[in-house]
């Protein structure tokens, strides 16, 4: 199985943490957030990487090197300007999309500054079950901006919390607003749905596609540990759940 880990942000939240480093090198309790989510990964069953580079690219490319690339073989996507998620996703089509086979299987697209123990594989099981051309990993919690899903875990669309601006891509007379993890299992049919250019995220993209009838699915997570990484503080409390064993 294949994954990419979305890597190639500024990290400006991070700062002072990323004045000389990338954010996928910043350390957790003596731990790169991109060696964490590595391991996850790999201990999900994935052996196959791509890794989306930009900010201080040659250090990520000497990083990996020096670490014998954690035992997988990974692949560089460098980006000479920022993508995002979409377009990010969009470059790497060639290593995600190679060697799939007429089943079309699955592949993991994972940010790097998050933390969890989200099971991916029962993700990637439910993904195959629902026939889903994507399946995110949820959870019923606080953020700016909220996915809308129907009763049968679709895609439907987005509210956001400052303006309370709600967009519907399909008719719901029932909707469930859950928060994104940025945990994904993506079919690689999805590429040549992808008819957006240049820099764009995956989230709107994926509005449009349910919207024309495809399966872009929740899976609840709520029973997971999981944290964002993309704040100092948010580091801080993810070294003391380590230490506290929440999370490992």
């Amino acid at each position: 199985m294949k994954a990419m880990v979305l890597a190639a942000g500024l990290g400006t939240r991070l700062r002072p943490l990323t004045n000389d480093r990338p954010k996928a090198l910043v350390e957790v309790g003596g731990r790169t957030l991109l060696e964490i989510t590595l391991t996850r990964l790999r201990e999900s069953g994935v052996r196959e990487v791509i890794v989306n580079v930009h900010h201080y690219a040659d250090m990520m490319v000497d990083y990996l090197k020096a670490a014998g690339n954690f035992g997988m073989h990974i692949e560089i996507s460098a980006e000479d300007i920022l993508l995002d998620t979409g377009g990010g996703l969009k470059k790497a089509a060639w290593f995600l999309s190679e060697g799939a086979g007429s089943a079309g299987t699955p592949f993991i697209l994972h940010n790097v500054d998050v933390i969890s123990n989200i099971d991916i594989q029962r993700m990637v099981q439910f993904h195959v079950e629902k026939n889903a051309l994507a399946t995110l990993a949820v959870q019923e919690r606080t953020t700016s901006r909220y996915l809308l899903f129907d009763e049968q875990l679709q895609l439907c669309g987005r509210r956001a919390v400052s303006d309370q601006k709600t967009e519907m891509v399909r008719p719901s007379q029932k909707t469930q607003a859950f928060a994104f993890t940025g945990i994904h299992i993506i079919s690689p049919r999805i590429f040549p749905l992808l008819t957006e250019e240049g820099v764009f995220s995956i989230i709107p993209a994926y509005l449009r596609l349910s919207g024309q009838g495809e399966r872009i699915m929740a899976s609840p997570a709520d029973g997971y540990y999981w944290r964002d990484l993309g704040k100092p503080e948010n580091i801080q409390q993810a070294e003391k759940d380590m230490r506290e064993k929440i999370v490992t």
